[in-house]
């Protein structure tokens, strides 16, 4: 294993950190007031288009896809330092090269699942960045975790299909640009179990789907990845071709669109520790307690040395996992996949706390990104699966080994 970064992606890396200086970081606090003014948490900032716009002057956009058709063709490996770098400002900077999810999930199914129709309504203008799209999958009523228990129902009718069903968390749908919900439900609840499931494209605006309403995160209105809601389907038609792929390949697909995914949040997680780890730093050289700087105090030396420690071991263990993806494929990282989901937010949210207690009130007031981060990397231990759900099955893979 190498994870020496190639001359592209080294470029890359020094393209991409010269607009997070110089474009990214002096915006946060323009978003926030742009937001604020605006009175609506989802709002779209004038100043975030401005950043998507110089983005694309300087071929920073669409990093993620891997398939050069659609994206910049980089491998997950010459990815994930690109990653890392957004997280640094993570309600920024990912839509700002057109690399936030639930929309890079999106189109990489569409990219792999959809027909030539679909990408082109769908898919292009998601590349280009002129709408947002929501994933369509957790459901109120019932367990989510195990995505069997949809129950969602996708019934066909001559030459169109009918939902009726609740979704709620669909990733995207508060942002009033996003035009295109891929929802997950039942075609065919006497199949096995895992091909019951089917997704289908529903259009925002066709009749029967109401969205009721936005869900926050421990407060934060989660605008970064679109916000999430709560939606009803009610005799909601669209035509059979709009089913993404066959019927029963739901399940399949989603874990499909979900592997990709996991790393990329992972990828982000890394950067959101190091600049809390940055601003930790910083407040301990600068405050004064006791008459010393808090960087003389025992116990902030070790936050920091630990700090250290643990985002260096979940970079490595991400960048194994990217490098397993790109030689042996999705399926070959399975274990590797599972281990950074649950290790690589627990690892963030333990940094950014420490960064909290070291900033005193500041670390839970608006005038540091602290307690957002916090709240983000505590929501990725819920979201694209529960730790629990990643141990469980991560234990049997390896109680398997040992028969």
């Amino acid at each position: 294993m190498d994870f020496g970064f190639d001359a592209r992606t080294e470029k890359l890396r020094a393209r991409l950190s010269t607009f997070l200086d110089e474009c990214v970081y002096p915006a946060e606090s323009v978003h926030a007031a742009q937001v604020a003014a605006a009175g609506d948490p989802w709002a779209r900032s004038p100043v975030l288009e401005e950043l998507k716009a110089e983005a694309r002057t300087r071929s920073l956009w669409n990093l993620f896809l891997p398939d050069p058709r659609y994206g910049a063709g980089l491998t997950n490996l010459q990815y994930a330092p690109l990653a890392e770098l957004t997280g640094h400002s993570p309600h920024l900077a990912p839509e700002a090269v057109n690399c936030a999810a639930p929309d890079t999930g999106n189109m990489e199914l569409l990219a792999e699942f959809g027909s030539a129709a679909q990408r082109e309504r769908w898919l292009t203008p998601l590349l280009d960045g002129e709408i947002r799209s929501a994933f369509c999958m957790t459901e109120p009523e019932v367990a989510s975790s195990d995505a069997s228990n949809i129950a969602t129902r996708i019934t066909r009718d001559g030459d169109e299909y009918v939902i009726n069903g609740r979704k709620w968390w669909s990733s995207g749908a508060m942002d009033p640009r996003c035009e295109i919900f891929i929802v997950m439900g039942k075609t065919d609840p006497h199949a096995d179990r895992h091909r019951q499931q089917s997704m289908v494209l529903v259009p925002r605006d066709t009749p029967g789907v109401t969205v009721r309403r936005g869900l926050t995160v421990f407060g934060y209105s989660d605008a970064p990845h679109g916000g999430h809601a709560e939606i009803d389907f009610t005799d909601v038609r669209v035509p059979a071709a709009n089913l993404v792929g066959d019927e029963g390949a739901g399940f399949a697909i989603a874990q499909a669109r979900l592997g990709p995914g996991r790393i990329h949040h992972c990828m982000r997680l890394v950067g959101m520790a190091e600049r809390a780890l940055e601003l930790l730093c910083r407040r301990a050289n600068q405050r004064i307690a006791f008459g010393r700087p808090l960087a003389e105090q025992g116990v902030v030396r070790e936050w920091i040395a630990e700090s250290r420690v643990r985002i260096e071991q979940a970079r490595l263990l991400v960048l194994k996992t990217a490098w397993l993806m790109d030689t042996v494929g999705n399926k070959g990282a399975h274990t590797e996949i599972q281990a950074i989901k649950i290790a690589t937010p627990a690892m963030a949210e333990w940094v950014i706390d420490k960064a909290i207690q070291a900033h005193g009130g500041a670390g839970v007031s608006q005038d540091t990104p602290l307690a957002a981060l916090w709240a983000q990397a505590r929501t990725l231990r819920l979201a694209d699966g529960p730790d629990e759900v990643h141990r469980a099955s991560l234990a049997k893979r390896e109680l398997r080994r040992w028969p």
